[in-house]
């Protein structure tokens, strides 16, 4: 029994949000179904998330994002990009603070692309979301 609870430990802590400083700062998430990765190199600045998951994103020509709870917003973009497999759809942009706002103060984030949903839980997101904001702060450090 002493042994399964330092495993379950980790096993918990694998899938929590995390921020790792450095250029580009990152944000990260991982659940069964997609990997979440944000990035933001504050000397462009530029700012990027890639939703990868185990089966290829079918393609379609908008993909957004719903953020439901208690600050329910959406945002809608025609300049997302698939990777070459087809698993990893990634959007790029100057500003992402609708985005930050929406993973920072939700429950969860719907992930749509053409017909394909995938819903991301925020729980445990908002610190590391402002660790992330911070990094811009920290540009010319």
């Amino acid at each position: 029994m002493k042994a399964a609870v330092p495993a379950l430990m980790l096993a918990t802590s694998a899938h929590a949000w995390e921020f790792t400083p450095g250029l580009p700062c990152r944000l990260t998430h991982e659940t069964a179904e997609v990997a979440v990765e944000l990035t933001h190199d504050p000397t462009q600045p530029l700012y990027s998330i890639t939703l990868t998951r185990p089966a290829p994103w079918v393609p379609a020509p908008v993909f957004s994002m719903d953020f439901e709870g208690g600050a329910t917003l959406g945002i809608a973009t025609d300049r997302h990009q698939l990777n070459g497999d087809g698993t990893a759809l990634t959007v790029t942009d100057r500003g992402f603070g609708n985005v930050l706002r929406g993973l920072a103060f939700n429950e969860t984030a719907i992930a749509t692309l053409g017909n394909q949903r995938v819903a991301i839980p925020l729980q445990g997101a908002a610190e590391p979301v402002e660790q992330f904001r911070r990094c811009e702060a920290r540009a010319g450090v």
